[in-house]
């Protein structure tokens, strides 16, 4: 699945993931391909992106995630 995250000075990441978790005002969570279309708003946390090469993490301070056709799109604070 394609990733993005994005904050309002810099591209943080950019480029395919097998899975992305986020952390969910409600709880974390976590996305796969074909997940369901989701928009929702995020708290203080870590997104954490695994790729082939490994998993990356990325603080945020809060923000949105979109998920919709094998794309997750973090706009994070």
């Amino acid at each position: 699945m394609r990733v993005e995250i994005i904050t309002p000075d810099k591209e943080l990441f950019k480029g395919e993931a097998k899975s992305v978790t986020v952390p969910g005002v409600d709880g974390s969570m976590g996305f796969l391909n074909n997940h369901a279309p989701l928009i929702t708003v995020l708290k203080a946390g870590d997104v954490k992106v695994r790729t082939e090469k490994g998993e990356e993490s990325f603080p945020v301070k809060g923000g949105v995630v979109e998920v919709m056709n094998n794309t997750v799109l973090v706009l994070a604070e």
